[in-house]
Formats: C-alpha cells, structure tokens, sequence
C-alpha cells in the first residue's frame, strides 16, 4: 500500500454508524466497509439488516445493535452491554428526523422528538464512545450537521435548532478532546435526494427554487458524501478538527 493509500485507509478501525439503514447513513457505511473498517450498525427494528448483508457479502466484519435513538435511557444500556466487547475508532453520528410544520402550529411532541435523535442521542453516544477512545489516546468523530446549520429554513425550527447546536457541540469537543487524540468534525449536506427532502422534491415550485441555486445544478445523492466520510475518519485528517466540511454541489457559495 503506497503512503497515499494508507493515508485513506481504515483497515483495522471499528466505525459506529448510526441510521445507517437508508440514504447518507448507508451510503457512508458502505463507504467505510470499502477503505477497510469493521462496521457496528446501530438502528430499530432491523432496519440496518440490508446495509449489514451487502457488507458481510463484501467480505467486511459487521455487527448490528439494535437501539432506539429516542429512547436516551434504553441507549445507555445498550452502548454500555456493547461497549464490553467492541472498542469504536469512528463514531458517525447519521441518525436523524425532521419535522415540518409552521412554528407556532409545531407539536411540542415533534420538537422533543427531533431534539432527542438529532442532538441528544449524538452528545451521549459521543460521551460514551469517546471514553475508550481518549483511553487510547486515538478516535474520530463525524457529526452529520445541515445546510440548516448556516440557514433557519422554511418550517423546520426544530430541525434548525438542532442542526445549528449539533456544530456548536463538534466544535466544542473538538477543543477539548484534541489535546488526547481524537478529532472531531461534521459534514454538512446539501440538498440529498433522500427521504427527508422527499417533500420538498414532490413540491415543483419549491424544486426548481432549491435547484435554480445549486451550481451544479443538480440534487445531491447519498454517495456524494461518502468521501468526505472516508476523509474525516481516516488518517488524511489527523490534523483536521472542530471543522464543519460543507457538501453542497455549490449552494453556500450562491
């Protein structure tokens, strides 16, 4: 293997990638199985079950967790009996869900909801992952923030809310961890074609708006992001923290 290649390559690391059963998450899963690592897929309901398959068929260790990001205290028993036997070296906190609603006919429910998987579940997981890995003085973490990290949206406060704290909080790990060896960073979508902008995609005229300011004139697919993933957990970024890596075929420079 060349030196460029090892810089890239994840043979012998562990990933955790959560809502790795669709879009980004699978994407990225799959991306990491390919560069080397031994995947641990956390998900309900056997939701993970087809990404697990395709990477047991290419040859790659993967064990599958069967966890709810909504229920905090179900999680921490769960990470806890998990943590006994596997050490994690990449932390990819994918999961999340969006609710879409005007502000003041939001459900306190929803807003609950969204905060619980898309910030709460990442602080602890990372909390709890990251033990082991500033033991060993070595870690990564990905936060998978938003174009809604920089923006407010249109009927998403909750989702925003999140997205702008899930930033704030890898910028603040990375401070302290980084003096112990682990980095970490987030990577911010741009529009992806995936479930959660399945609505905005039915819309036409809220298409050809997203569209009309995408340079690259086109809706982002979930593979797009799999090599900044790779990047961000591979050796290439040692030196890479506390960063927010946009990808977004253009929009944040319109």
């Amino acid at each position: 293997m060349t030196a460029t290649a090892t810089l890239f390559s994840l043979e012998g690391r562990t990933a955790l990638v959560t809502g790795a059963g669709r879009g980004i998450g699978r994407a990225i899963a799959l991306g990491l199985a390919d560069a080397g690592a031994g995947l641990v897929l956390l998900g309900r309901n056997g939701s993970t079950a087809a990404t697990a398959d395709e990477i047991a068929a290419a040859g790659r260790p993967v064990d599958v967790v069967d966890a709810d990001l909504g229920d905090l205290a179900g999680l921490r028993t769960t990470i806890d009996e998990f943590a006994e036997r596997t050490d994690v070296d990449v932390l990819v906190n994918c999961a999340g869900v969006i609710r879409r609603a005007a502000f003041l006919d939001a459900a306190d429910a929803d807003w609950d909801e969204v905060m619980t998987v898309n910030l709460d579940a990442p602080r602890l997981l990372s909390r709890w992952v990251a033990a082991g890995m500033l033991d060993r003085g070595r870690g990564k973490i990905i936060n998978i923030a938003s174009l809604l990290s920089f923006q407010g949206g249109k009927d998403v406060a909750s989702y925003t809310a999140s997205k702008h704290a899930i930033v704030g909080l890898t910028r603040a790990l990375a401070n302290e961890w980084a003096p112990r060896g682990v980095q970490v960073n987030a990577i911010a979508p741009g529009y992806i074609a995936t479930d959660n902008t399945a609505a905005l995609r039915s819309d036409p005229a809220r298409e050809a708006e997203i569209l009309a300011r995408i340079p690259t004139g086109r809706w982002g697919r979930p593979p797009d992001i799999v090599g900044a993933a790779v990047f961000l957990a591979a050796p290439a970024s040692d030196y890479v923290t506390g960063h927010t890596l946009v990808v977004d075929g253009g929009w944040m420079s319109r």
